[in-house]
């Protein structure tokens, strides 16, 4: 059995920043459950471009509002709490967070721990563990 404390994970190298978000990851690769679980805070006012060409995610919104925009069709959704989005064809995406946000990641396949965007707003496949 598995069992983190979201706040110990906060203070440690299981939380990674970036410009637009920071996200704590609660379940990695190195968990061996097939799939990664973070708890993510996406920043107030911010726009962020992500693509998940290697990943497939599903996103549950626990707190704040924003919207999520997919790039090919243009289609815009509200996010709220309690609204799950699941980018189950790789798509494209502009996530806009009009107040802070806080979401629940589940990502296949599992991230490795110390992912952040590339220049195409993916993770790579392989990047630096944490360590435990």
């Amino acid at each position: 059995m598995i069992v983190r404390d979201l706040a110990d994970a906060e203070a440690s190298d299981r939380r990674v920043v970036s410009e637009t978000w920071e996200s704590t990851r609660l379940l990695l690769s190195s968990d061996q459950m097939g799939f990664s679980l973070h708890v993510t805070t996406i920043y107030p006012g911010t726009i962020t471009s992500m693509w998940y060409r290697n990943h497939l995610e599903a996103v549950l919104c626990i707190e704040g509002e924003g919207e999520i925009q997919t790039v090919d069709d243009r289609k815009v959704h509200q996010i709220r709490p309690g609204v799950i989005y699941a980018l189950d064809q790789h798509d494209q995406h502009i996530l806009t967070a009009r107040t802070q946000m806080r979401m629940v990641c589940v990502f296949n396949p599992p991230l490795i721990g110390k992912e952040v965007h590339d220049e195409d707003g993916a993770y790579p496949l392989e990047a630096e563990e944490v360590s435990d």
